[in-house]
């Protein structure tokens, strides 16, 4: 008995009748993406043109874009926390969350650059730096690392300073979620609630139990306990980012100064000492005693 033969498919797909073809009057996927511009941001400088300066520039616009997406995300959260609308303010968090994941495994793309490879386009950067990134340092005015100095490294970008210069005099997530807490019922102290907002977050013992009595209490509503850890998650999250960084530098320019006339690995070292949320950490001694 002979085994009828399938019929071979067509190596062509054939474009539905339906699907558009003609874009002169009406836009198109490029038009709402703006990827004529987009697509042609990318300028490597080293002469002869060296082959990796690409993945070099597009790795670090990539991140520009992600940074962009957690700043609009965390200003939201903050509006949302500060109208107690905590379900949604949360779910921006979730979503900042997600960017953090894919950034730090972005990493890994920087990565197969090799010293040698960068070393080759290296001097092209000239004397720009990851340091000077304003959307960065907008992230972590937000989170609670505020430093008034830093608005001199970017006097000569006024839209950059006057963001920065606008979250130095703004709270920070956690000092709208601290207040949403004090209007929930949660001891708070006054001091507390009206810090100078202008200042780096420092650890404040007092809030280490009222953190113990929402981690512990049967009372606590589900969403001031998910908050906690989403914060906490955050700044885990921010610190494996930190983590890679500085790894990631390591082995591709070992212990050599930054382009922007930072000490390299050992500035980036010392950033991961820097914390957000301490009493959420500090707390975790105190729970069960």
């Amino acid at each position: 008995m002979t085994t009828p033969k399938s019929t071979p498919r067509t190596a062509v797909r054939d474009i539905e009748e339906s699907v558009r073809t003609d874009f002169k009057d009406t836009m198109s996927y490029g038009c709402y993406l703006g990827l004529d511009s987009l697509l042609t941001s990318q300028h490597p400088l080293s002469k002869p043109e060296h082959h990796d300066e690409l993945l070099f520039i597009i790795q670090h616009q990539t991140s520009e874009l992600w940074l962009k997406l957690v700043l609009h995300e965390l200003l939201e959260s903050r509006r949302l926390m500060d109208q107690s609308d905590l379900g949604k303010a949360l779910k921006c968090l979730a979503r900042v969350k997600a960017i953090q994941r894919t950034m730090t495994e972005q990493w890994s793309v920087l990565g197969t650059l090799t010293p040698r490879e960068y070393a080759q386009f290296r001097g092209a950067l000239g004397s720009s730096s990851g340091f000077q990134s304003y959307q960065y340092r907008a992230v972590e005015f937000i989170l609670g690392n505020k430093n008034a100095n830093m608005l001199k490294v970017f006097e000569s970008e006024p839209e950059a300073h006057k963001l920065l210069s606008g979250l130095l005099e703004e709270p920070t997530i956690y000092d709208v979620f601290l207040r949403a807490l004090a209007r929930e019922g949660y001891d708070i102290s006054a001091d507390i609630l009206h810090r100078d907002v202008r200042l780096p977050w420092v650890f404040q013992k007092s809030l280490v139990p009222v953190f113990k009595k929402i981690y512990e209490s049967d009372e606590t509503p589900w969403g001031y306990y998910e908050a906690c850890e989403d914060l906490v998650d955050l700044e885990d999250n921010f610190q494996a980012w930190r983590f890679r960084h500085l790894r990631t530098v390591q082995r591709t320019i070992g212990f050599k100064a930054g382009t922007g006339g930072s000490s390299g690995v050992d500035f980036l070292r010392r950033a991961l000492d820097l914390t957000f949320f301490p009493e959420l950490y500090a707390v975790r001694t105190e729970i069960g005693n």
